[in-house]
């Protein structure tokens, strides 16, 4: 189980086979004597546990004459440590902060993403065993189990991430983790302009649309950076107002006073005592919301979204997977004829688009960056059609020689039609910060444009 230690990130030592030989020698030789401790061994704290390895194998390595160095013997006593009070090969990377996901494909095949961009770590198992030995200790505390007849779960870690596992039969090459870690601290939109996910004037637009009570829906694919960008924008919310979050599993951490987060159960062994996003949402319309926040669209819950939407709670906020604002559109449509929605194709469209204000597009790049690629709002019904304009367009360009690539987004030149935003101006236009006015007009279904 090669593995990176914190004292010495670099030693070709962690990554040799005499490594390997000599902690597992040594690993076989403490469960012995863990054996005879019995019980005993269950009640020792972690530090306890760590002076117990570091005695054992500096009397070991005396009694055998390993021919092994302050440095090495503290590698494997840390190494060993992990093992049996903690996560193996798991911790450190973990506790490293430029991680994002941890990606185990079988034992042998650990995967890290930093920035968006995947890399192999020579962090291994030693066998599948080992693999589901960890995951189960992971999940022990949140009272999950994994095994054959339970062979999935989706489980939210102490620290906020997520972790999802599948096994055997249903994963064929051996179990298959995938953890995501999420920062303690969320991102501001400061943050991400400094970050390059999209300029001043795009952030004048969205911290408008939020003050002004616009309906946002955050499309994107996987990993695109929408959970981040919803964080974000939870800052410009005013802190009189009361939020509350709905999500299969808990990821948001909005930066804001008054925040009820509320999070789905999954059905027990008997397939009973399952609480749905659909039952969350219709629950937090009873909870006196001025927002509602849904983590992620998936299902059946998106005609509650709509319906909060359209019934007082403008300002509300959620994400879903799609490739463009018109496909996040036409997503919608697919999951509600899905939940069996009885009315008309028309009557569907005229909801949605009465809903919706603006669909913000975010895509991550093939080099890992992750970018807003569109702003579009929403206009209301045309000929039975969803009516859209796009405001912002990413556009890198090349310089003169073609070499380096300048990120710039287009603006397409055209003012929102929003009622709530008839006060906005464009930031090239902007003499003083923005305010919201009040403007009695605001909010409902009779706030909105239609064509």
């Amino acid at each position: 189980m090669p593995q990176t230690n914190s004292l010495n990130p670099n030693s070709d030592f962690v990554m040799s086979s005499r490594f390997i030989e000599i902690q597992n020698m040594l690993l076989e030789h403490i469960l012995s004597r863990i054996e005879n401790l019995g019980a005993e061994f269950g009640r020792w704290n972690r530090q306890r546990i760590d002076l117990f390895v570091n005695n054992e194998i500096a009397s070991y390595i005396i009694q055998e004459r390993l021919p092994l160095n302050e440095i090495e013997r503290s590698q494997i006593a840390s190494s060993i440590t992990k093992e049996l009070a903690g996560l193996g090969p798991l911790e450190d990377l973990l506790q490293d902060p430029s991680i994002e996901d941890i990606l185990i494909n079988g034992a042998k095949a650990i995967f890290v993403s930093r920035n968006g961009v995947l890399t192999e770590t020579p962090s291994q198992f030693k066998d599948d065993a080992h693999v589901l030995r960890i995951v189960r200790r992971i999940l022990a505390p949140l009272g999950r189990r994994l095994d054959e007849s339970s062979p999935m779960v989706d489980a939210r870690l102490p620290d906020g991430g997520r972790l999802n596992a599948i096994i055997e039969p249903l994963s064929v090459d051996g179990p298959s983790v995938s953890i995501r870690k999420f920062k303690k601290d969320p991102l501001t939109p400061e943050n991400l302009i400094a970050f390059g996910s999209f300029n001043e004037e795009i952030a004048h637009l969205l911290k408008a649309a939020v003050c002004a009570r616009c309906n946002i829906l955050i499309s994107g694919g996987t990993s695109s950076g929408k959970t981040s960008l919803l964080n974000a924008l939870a800052y410009y919310i005013p802190k009189q107002e009361r939020i509350l979050t709905v999500e299969d599993t808990a990821e948001l951490s909005l930066n804001h006073p008054h925040v009820v987060r509320l999070e789905a159960r999954q059905a027990g062994f008997d397939g009973s005592g399952e609480i749905s996003i659909r039952d969350l949402i219709r629950n937090s319309l009873r909870m006196r919301p001025d927002r509602v926040v849904v983590g992620e669209v998936r299902g059946a819950e998106v005609m509650d979204m709509l319906q909060a939407m359209s019934t007082g709670h403008d300002g509300s906020m959620a994400t879903i997977h799609a490739n463009s604002a018109r496909e996040c559109l036409d997503r919608i449509e697919m999951l509600a004829g899905f939940d069996g929605f009885a009315g008309s194709e028309q009557s569907l469209r005229r909801q949605i688009a009465s809903a919706i204000d603006f669909i913000i597009q975010v895509a991550r790049l093939p080099n890992g960056k992750r970018r807003v690629i569109s702003v579009t709002e929403v206009l209301g019904m045309s000929d039975n059609i969803i009516t859209t304009q796009e405001l912002y367009k990413y556009e890198p360009q090349y310089n003169a020689d073609e070499e380096e690539e300048i990120e710039q987004w287009r603006y397409l030149g055209i003012k929102p039609h929003n009622l709530k935003l008839k006060n906005y101006q464009p930031y090239e236009t902007q003499t003083q910060p923005y305010e919201l006015k009040p403007n009695s007009s605001q909010g409902g279904f009779w706030s909105r444009r239609h064509s």
